[in-house]
C-alpha cells in the first residue's frame, strides 16, 4: 500500500467533494442542516493551495484544509471517506497538519467544530487541543479549540 499526502489539484476536485459529502452526511440529521464543510467552494480552496489530500494507491481517501492566518494555522476541515475510517488516516492527516503548521513557522493550530459533533470534540481534546470558547456563527453552534506545538 502506497500513501502520500499532497497538495490537491483541479483534477482532485470531484473526489474531494465526494469525500466531504460522504464524511459529513451523517451529521445533517443531528445538526438539522448541512455542516459548513459541505457548502465550501472546493474549486476555490484547491486553486488557493489550501487543500491537501491523502492519496492511497491513487485513491483520495481523505483531505485536510489548512489556512495560514496571522498567528496560527486554521485547520478548517479534515475528512476521511467513511469506508476508509478507523485505519488511522485521520490521525495521519492531523499529524500532517501539525507538521505543516511548524514548517510554516507557526506554533499554534486552531480549529472549530460543531457543538453537536461531540465525538470530534472529545478526540481533539485527547490529542492536546484545548477549548477556548463557544459561539454561534452563521447559525451554527461552534466549539473553538487550539493546540500549541513545541
Amino acid at each position: 500500500m502506497s500513501h502520500k499526502i499532497r497538495a490537491a489539484d483541479s483534477r482532485d476536485q470531484s473526489d474531494v467533494e465526494a469525500v466531504v459529502q460522504s464524511a459529513y452526511a451523517h451529521y445533517v440529521a443531528r445538526i438539522g442542516r448541512k455542516p459548513a464543510p459541505m457548502l465550501d467552494d472546493y474549486a476555490g480552496l484547491i486553486r488557493a493551495g489550501l487543500v491537501h489530500v491523502l492519496d492511497i494507491d491513487g485513491t483520495i481517501e481523505g483531505l485536510v484544509v489548512l489556512v495560514p492566518e496571522e498567528f496560527s494555522v486554521l485547520l478548517d476541515n479534515i475528512a476521511v471517506r467513511p469506508g476508509a475510517q478507523r485505519r488511522g488516516y485521520g490521525r495521519m492527516l492531523l499529524k500532517f497538519a501539525e507538521q505543516f503548521t511548524c514548517n510554516s513557522g507557526y506554533t499554534m493550530v486552531r480549529l472549530y467544530t460543531n457543538e453537536a459533533m461531540t465525538e470530534n470534540i472529545a478526540m481533539y481534546s485527547r490529542i492536546g487541543f484545548m477549548e477556548t470558547h463557544r459561539a454561534e456563527e452563521l447559525g451554527l453552534r461552534r466549539v473553538y479549540m487550539i493546540k500549541t506545538l513545541a
